[in-house]
Order: C-alpha cells, then sequence, then structure tokens
C-alpha cells in the first residue's frame, strides 16, 4: 500500500489553505502610506463604529471564525542585561524572576508536543538575551529545537533579542516561521520605556528577519503610560514598513513587582478595544494577536475583541513570566462562540513563504520514496 508522509500531507494542507483561505477577491490591496492623522482619525472615532467598521474589514481578508491558537514557552529565563521597565526578566530590577541557564532541547520537544495535542498550531520561544553575541552554542540548541518542532508540523516562532541578518538567515534555514521583535510603543515614547537599545536597533533586526523571508510578528504594549497618540504612533509605523508584520501583538501591561512599571493602573478595556480595530482597519491582511493580559478579560470583553478583527490567542500553562488562559477554558469559549483554531500555515501570507520549503519538502519524500506498482498481480 501506497503510504503519504507527512511532509507530503503539509503539502497538501498548504496548497488547500490558499485555495480555500486566500483573500476574497473584493479584498483591497493593503496600504503602506498611511499618514499619522488618517489613523487618529480612525482611532478617535466613535466606538461602536469603530468596531462595526475593524469587523467588516476582518470578514474582507479573514475567516471570522478561525482563531490562531499560539503556545509561548520561556527557554531561557532572566539575567537580561537590557533596562525595559515593564519586564521582570531585567537584570537591573529586583523582581521574583530568577535567572536560569537555556533550556535543553528535550522538554523544549515535550512542550511542543503537548501543545500540538492541546490544538496549538504555533509554538514560540522566548530567550531573555540582548543579542546572540557569545552564544553559539546556545544558538544551535535554539536551531535544533526550530528543526525539530518545525518537523511536527507546527509553526515555530522564536524571540531572541537582536539579530543580525547571518542569524535570521540561519533561523530560516533551520525551519523558523516567525520573530517576535516588538516595538513596544511610539518611537517618540520609546526613550522614555528603555534606554539600553534604539528603536533603529529594533528596526534593523526586523529588515533583517524580513530579509530573510521569515514572518515579522511585531507589535506593542498598552498601558506603559503612552497616550493614545503614541498608540497611533506605533501602529503608523509598522502600517509603513514594506511588508506588514505578519502579526501584531496586542499586549495590556501586566505590572510586576519590583519593576519601575509596577504600579501602573490597569490600561481601560475601552483602550485595549480601540488599539485593536484601528490595527485591523490599517493592517487588513495582518494577524492581530490578543496577547499578554488577556486573562484580565471576561469572556464578553474577548468576544468584543474577536469581533473587531483580533484573531489570535496565546493558550496553555504560561507566558513569558505572566499567567496564561488555559487550553480547555479557551477551548470551551471558543466552542460558545462558534470559533475554531486555525491549521498551521493557513494564513496565505505564511503559506507563501513556506510555500518553496512545503513543495522542496513533499518533491524530496516522493522521490526518495521506493517505487510502488499500482497493477494488479497477473492471476
Amino acid at each position: 500500500m501506497f503510504r503519504v508522509g507527512p511532509s507530503v500531507r503539509l503539502s497538501v494542507q498548504f496548497r488547500r489553505a490558499l485555495a480555500t483561505h486566500a483573500s476574497p477577491p473584493t479584498a483591497p490591496p493593503t496600504r503602506h502610506a498611511w499618514t499619522k492623522q488618517e489613523i487618529q482619525d480612525i482611532y478617535d472615532s466613535p466606538l461602536l463604529d469603530l468596531v462595526f467598521r475593524a469587523a467588516s474589514v476582518h470578514r474582507q481578508y479573514h475567516d471570522p471564525s478561525k482563531i490562531q491558537l499560539c503556545t509561548l514557552m520561556n527557554i531561557k529565563t532572566g539575567g537580561c542585561s537590557e533596562d525595559c521597565s515593564y519586564c521582570s526578566q531585567s537584570s537591573r530590577y529586583a523582581t521574583p524572576t530568577k535567572a536560569s541557564r537555556l533550556v535543553d532541547i528535550e522538554p523544549v520537544l515535550e512542550a511542543a508536543r503537548k501543545a500540538k495535542a492541546n490544538g496549538s498550531t504555533r509554538f514560540c520561544m522566548g530567550a531573555a538575551w540582548r543579542d546572540l553575541s557569545g552564544r553559539k552554542r546556545g544558538f544551535e540548541r535554539i536551531l535544533t529545537m526550530v528543526r525539530e518542532i518545525r518537523g511536527m508540523g507546527m509553526e515555530v516562532c522564536t524571540t531572541l533579542g537582536m539579530l543580525s541578518p547571518e542569524q535570521a538567515r540561519q533561523l530560516k534555514e533551520a525551519g523558523l516561521t516567525a520573530y517576535n521583535h516588538n516595538l513596544d510603543t511610539s518611537r517618540e515614547y520609546y526613550p522614555e520605556v528603555i534606554t539600553t537599545r534604539s528603536y533603529d536597533d529594533r528596526l534593523e533586526t526586523i529588515a533583517a528577519v524580513r530579509d530573510a523571508g521569515i514572518s515579522v510578528c511585531s507589535g506593542g504594549i498598552l498601558g506603559l503610560g503612552e497616550t493614545d497618540k503614541d498608540r497611533v504612533g506605533l501602529i503608523w509605523e509598522v502600517a509603513n514598513m514594506p511588508e506588514h508584520p505578519e502579526s501584531f501583538p496586542v499586549n495590556a501591561l501586566v505590572p510586576i513587582k519590583g519593576t519601575p512599571l509596577e504600579n501602573n493602573e490597569p490600561v481601560p478595556y475601552q483602550t485595549i478595544l480601540r488599539t485593536i480595530s484601528t490595527a485591523r482597519i490599517v493592517l487588513p491582511a495582518t494577524i492581530i494577536r490578543l496577547a499578554a493580559g488577556r486573562q484580565t478579560l471576561d469572556e464578553t470583553q474577548q468576544a468584543m475583541c474577536f469581533m473587531a478583527g483580533a484573531n489570535a490567542v496565546f493558550t496553555g500553562e504560561q507566558m513569558l513570566t505572566t499567567p496564561c488562559s488555559p487550553w480547555d477554558e479557551d477551548k470551551a469559549m471558543m466552542a460558545r462562540w462558534g470559533l475554531e483554531g486555525m491549521r498551521s500555515f493557513e494564513q496565505p501570507g505564511v503559506a507563501r513563504k513556506e510555500g518553496d520549503r512545503l513543495h522542496a519538502q513533499s518533491e524530496t519524500e516522493v522521490a526518495a520514496a521506493p517505487e510502488t506498482s499500482t497493477s494488479q498481480p497477473s492471476a
């Protein structure tokens, strides 16, 4: 009996995704020349009108019943030399987070298997580093993790600090789907949050990732003390990139004791909803991910975010250092609202970037398979 290998099945899945989930013919092309005033006007529009407009745009570019389920694992905790004022992993602050070494390969693979078994299709790994300088052996271990998890048929994302073009190339060759590197806030407000690296440093890493053919995941954090103008500035920055990010995470600050922002007030829900709605209109083909702080929203608040265009969540046991909604609760919630999980590589932008790799894998497997006769044996 002729058996189809996993890579062949993944390739068929990829082609089916393109055939059934491509952007509708009525969807206009994405814009890359927004002005700040245009985005500000959208952000400031009456909230229900804004949500309705965002929901309409969302349905032009996405299947509104699909939510991408992502699981995040901290593979190297604490001890970071950066001074990000929201982060408990900075070595500059006295926080409950303790520094640890890079995790071994097998526990990471086991976590990825568990995530896949629970319905997650993207596995994300975070390491608390400024960059990869002097971490050759650690980087090689991470490349192995990427290859192994990609071999499970999952999308793979990492966040490892700043990258060089060569490091981005190696991650792409290993099978990395996406790289997370948040801009956090507007260029103007950024120095109030971080001083150990510049906004342009972040943009250079994003460019290296994009040039390597890896999908860019870049968004921000609400509740840092920024204004509406800064939230608009963040969206404007990514909207005018040569290629919109594949995904735009919207994080609500979870204040952590010992960090400079430990006493910040919770960001109002309407601010989260306005940001998601505006991002959906300006970045129509991008995945918008409800990320840190989602557990503070009740079910109806989350449903309104999904209506406005959020179509990805982190689910599982924990974020990097903050709580996460567990799989069973999320799946039950989604069932109540008629939502279901995306397949791996279902998003057209990701599928296009993965296309050559998937086809090459399937062709290699078919070529390596023994010839199988389909004729019936003679009597």
